[in-house]
């Protein structure tokens, strides 16, 4: 397990050194409307026929880039990856070289995502997703016991970090740290722990009588949003980091799924009202419940906070489930995105990556929310859901 663990922050911590060619750049925005729904930026892809162009596709469709012929692209990617990755962005509409570059140092799947993080922050100014982790639970057998396992974001790499042998559920991200919490049954009971992937150090945080689970990590990493029971019906509690200073912020029927705000001032929730499912927010604190219109997507659960604190995404089950995106001031009504399940926002505030079914399993994707496109991750032989990308 060490073994495990230290393989694992080798790999996400190595550095991908690369040389720069002289060239100019510059930084085009693309415009998005209230919704975000918006054209994909044609881009071409020449001279790499491996792992290089698999990767690139891969990251850049999900990031709102679409792969068309020379003539019909804005912008144009040559390179190599034969023996390492290179690769030249070009604007063919400004006729200017925006990038050129070379890499080494790691695989060539990492120096690839780092050519396509480069080519998303030559073209938007935004920096891209390409080296960022998540992390899930897999089943082998597609219910009952599981594991806690991290991985690239788009599912390579995997490195399980549990061995719990029981049922798991929900992991969180502490911010900017290689820790997470998650709940567990290892203790036969539905317990939160706080495992640091780092050194291995695992603690029970929540660990009362009745259920504990959705520990939700606030922005600044000091305080934690979790579902308890100890008071009769599942409720929204805060504590501190380290399991102290617990408070009770909810007094609903079946309150459920946290989620900061990106200043950590609000937690939005699902919740029962009026016979009915609703998204709603209640100050960090505690305080007036505040409920949001999902109106054109019921029975919502299951929302996460944008980064950019402008967006909720959430799972809404109509006949089926589909993930749906909606303005947090309500601006627009929520859009209903594609089938799926347990939305995560990657650090970009414009991609998702989620659940769905796959006959008897559960595989993970990855959403585009301004284009709608998207692309399944890597499949594993089991059943692998709930995931969660690290900020």
């Amino acid at each position: 397990m060490k073994k495990i663990i230290l393989n694992f922050i080798i790999i996400g911590l190595a550095a991908i050194a690369f040389t720069v060619a002289p060239a100019q750049e510059i930084n085009i925005q693309s415009e998005i409307n209230v919704l975000g729904q918006t054209k994909p930026i044609p881009i071409a892809l020449s001279g790499f026929t491996g792992v290089g162009a698999e990767v690139l596709k891969f990251d850049l469709t999900v990031q709102g880039f679409s792969f068309v012929a020379p003539d019909a692209a804005q912008y144009l990617i040559s390179g190599s990856d034969a023996a390492g990755i290179s690769g030249t962005l070009t604007d063919k509409f400004a006729k200017r070289e925006l990038l050129s570059r070379s890499y080494n140092g790691a695989s060539l799947r990492r120096q690839a995502h780092a050519l396509a993080d480069d080519i998303v922050f030559a073209v938007t100014g935004k920096k891209g997703i390409g080296q960022t982790k998540i992390a899930f639970k897999s089943q082998p057998s597609g219910n009952g016991a599981g594991e806690i396992y991290v991985a690239d974001f788009d599912g390579y790499n995997p490195q399980r970090v549990t061995t719990d042998g029981a049922i798991v559920a929900k992991p969180a991200w502490v911010p900017g740290r290689l820790a997470v919490y998650y709940t567990s049954y290892a203790r036969g009971n539905p317990d939160i722990f706080y495992h640091s992937l780092s050194s291995g150090q695992r603690r029970v945080i929540a660990g009362y009588s009745g259920l504990n689970t959705s520990a939700a990590v606030s922005p600044d990493g000091a305080k934690i949003a979790m579902v308890l029971s100890k008071s009769g019906s599942p409720n929204i509690w805060v504590c501190n980091a380290d399991g102290t200073g617990l408070k009770q912020i909810t007094h609903g029927d079946e309150d459920s799924s946290p989620t900061w705000s990106p200043d950590g001032s609000w937690i939005c929730f699902a919740t029962k009202h009026n016979e009915r499912r609703r998204l709603a927010k209640v100050p960090g604190g505690g305080g007036t419940v505040q409920y949001l219109d999902t109106t054109g997507a019921p029975n919502p659960t299951e929302p996460d906070w944008s980064p950019d604190g402008k967006w909720i995404a959430f799972t809404s089950q109509m006949r089926d489930f589909n993930i749906c995106v909606m303005p947090v001031d309500g601006s627009a009504p929520p859009a209903v995105l594609v089938g799926g399940q347990n939305p995560s926002w990657a650090p970009n505030s414009r991609t998702l990556i989620y659940n769905r079914s796959l006959g008897y399993r559960q595989m993970l994707s990855v959403l585009d929310v301004f284009t709608k496109q998207y692309k399944d991750g890597a499949r594993a032989t089991g059943s692998s859901s709930q995931p969660a990308w690290a900020k």
